[in-house]
C-alpha cells in the first residue's frame, strides 16, 4: 500500500499521560515510542521531539476533551488529524496505549484516517459559548419544573392558569408566597395583564396549604433561576463580542424561517463559516447525521435509521419544527408532503436536512435566503398534481373532464 506520509506520528491520549509513536518509512520501517505527560511543558517537549525526527503529520484520537490542549499546542508546527475512535478501532484483544499509538501512526502513514472537523479558534469559542448557553437554559427549565412540582404539592394549582410561572405575575406571586403570604385574595391581586380577567379562578387555585419547608424550596429554586438568567445574559454579551466579525452571516441565517439569532449563533458555532471543509452539501448533511445510514450486507438492506446526532442535529430539528409552523413556506409544504407518506418524525428530519442545505449555500456563496413558496411542489410537478386530484375526485364518485384554460 502506498505511503503518503513517510515521517508521521500517532498519539494515544490519556488524562495524565500520552504515548507517541514516530513512524519513519524505510526498509525496514523505523518506529520509536516515548511517553509524555499532559502538562504544557511536556507537550512542548513532545513537539520538540517530533520536530527532531522530521515529523510533518500527526494524528490523535478524539478522546474526551484530552485532545484539545494537545491540538492547540501542536497545531502550528504540524499538520494534524483528529480521528474518530469508532473509525480507527483495532483488532479486539490487542489493546494497549503503545499498540494504539503504533496503530494510529500506521493508519496515518497510508492515509487511512478520515479527519474529524475541528473549527478554528474563534469558531471554537463561539461553540463553547452557545453550548454553555443551551445548558444554562436547560437548567432554568429544570428548576422551573421543580417550582411547579412544589406548587402542586402545596395544592396551589396555578400552573394551569399561568402559562409562564416565571412571568411578571408568576414571579410576584412566588415572591409573596416565599415571604409567607397565604391569603389567596391578596395573592390574586398581584396578577397583571390579561390574568386579571381570571381573578375568581385564580383565588380558587391559590387556596392551598404551603409549609415553611415548601416556601424554602421555592426560594431556593427561584434564586437559582435568577442566577442562571444573569449567567445567560452574560453569555449573550460575550457571544455578541465573539460574533462581531460574523454579524453579516448571522443576519443572513436569521432570515431563514425557523431560525432566530440564537439558533443562527449556535449553527455558526457548530459548522463555522468556511464551507470548503465540506465538498458538497451532502457531506455536511452526513456529518450532521441528518441522512439515512448505509447498512447493507449480501444485497439485504438493514437499518436505515439516522445515527444519533449531537448538538447540530438537535438545533436543526428544533428549528425545523418552528419553520413548518410558518404558513406559505417551502419548508411547511415539504413537511406536509412527506408527513402523509413517511410520518412526522421522518418528515421533520428531511426538513432539517433541507434547511442545512440552504445554510450551506448561504454561507458558502454569501447569498441571501430566497423563499420558494408554499406552492413550489405544485409548480414543480403540475402534471402529477393534476392526475392526483382527478383520481381523488373519481374515487369520490365524480366524472371528471379536463379542459385546458389559456394562461
Amino acid at each position: 500500500m502506498e505511503v503518503l506520509y513517510p515521517r508521521c506520528a500517532g498519539l494515544d491520549l490519556g488524562k495524565d499521560t500520552l504515548v507517541a509513536c514516530v513512524r519513519i518509512h524505510g526498509t525496514p520501517v523505523q518506529q520509536e515510542l516515548r511517553t509524555f505527560g499532559m502538562t504544557t511543558r511536556e507537550v512542548l517537549a513532545l513537539a520538540a521531539w517530533l520536530t527532531a525526527h522530521g515529523v510533518t503529520h500527526v494524528a490523535m484520537e478524539a478522546t474526551g476533551t484530552y485532545w484539545k490542549p494537545v491540538w492547540y499546542l501542536l497545531e502550528e508546527p504540524f499538520t494534524l488529524t483528529l480521528a474518530n475512535a469508532a473509525d480507527i478501532r483495532n483488532v479486539p484483544g490487542r489493546k494497549s496505549d503503545v499498540k494504539d499509538a503504533t496503530w494510529i501512526a500506521d493508519l496515518l502513514a497510508h492515509g487511512l484516517i478520515r479527519g474529524s472537523f475541528v473549527p478554528p479558534q474563534p469558531i471554537q469559542e463561539v461553540r463553547d459559548l452557545t453550548r454553555t448557553r443551551k445548558q444554562l437554559v436547560r437548567e432554568i427549565a429544570q428548576h422551573t419544573q421543580r417550582i411547579q412540582k412544589t406548587l402542586d404539592t402545596a395544592s396551589l394549582k396555578i400552573t394551569g392558569l399561568i402559562s409562564n410561572v416565571l412571568g411578571v405575575s408568576g414571579r410576584a406571586i412566588l415572591r409573596a408566597l416565599i415571604a409567607g403570604q397565604t391569603d389567596p385574595v391578596h395573592l390574586a391581586d398581584l396578577a397583571r395583564g390579561t390574568l386579571k380577567n381570571k381573578r375568581a379562578a385564580l383565588v380558587e387555585a391559590l387556596t392551598g396549604h404551603s409549609t415553611a419547608h415548601q416556601r424554602r424550596l421555592l426560594k431556593l429554586h427561584l434564586d437559582l433561576i435568577e442566577q442562571l438568567e444573569a449567567a445567560v445574559a452574560d453569555v449573550d454579551t460575550q457571544l455578541g463580542e465573539a460574533l462581531a466579525p460574523f454579524h453579516e452571516a448571522v443576519a443572513r441565517l436569521d432570515a431563514v424561517p425557523g431560525i432566530d439569532r440564537v439558533v443562527a449563533q449556535a449553527i455558526l458555532g457548530e459548522i463555522g463559516l468556511d464551507m470548503s471543509r465540506f465538498p458538497t452539501h451532502e457531506d455536511l448533511i452526513s456529518w450532521a447525521r441528518l441522512c439515512r445510514r448505509l447498512d447493507e450486507t449480501a444485497g439485504k438492506r438493514k437499518s436505515t435509521r439516522t445515527r444519533k446526532g449531537g448538538w447540530l442535529k438537535t438545533v436543526l430539528v428544533q428549528a425545523a419544527w418552528a419553520a413548518v409552523r410558518s404558513k406559505n413556506t417551502y419548508y411547511r409544504a415539504q413537511f406536509l408532503r412527506l408527513r402523509a407518506r413517511r410520518g412526522p418524525k421522518k418528515a421533520i428530519v428531511a426538513v432539517a436536512a433541507s434547511m442545512l442545505t440552504g445554510i450551506y449555500y448561504i454561507l458558502r456563496d454569501g447569498v441571501e435566503y430566497r423563499e420558494l413558496g408554499g406552492h413550489y411542489f405544485e409548480r414543480l410537478d403540475h402534471t402529477k398534481t393534476t392526475q392526483r386530484l382527478v383520481k381523488r375526485l373519481r374515487d369520490l364518485g365524480y366524472r371528471v373532464q379536463l379542459e385546458q384554460v389559456a394562461a
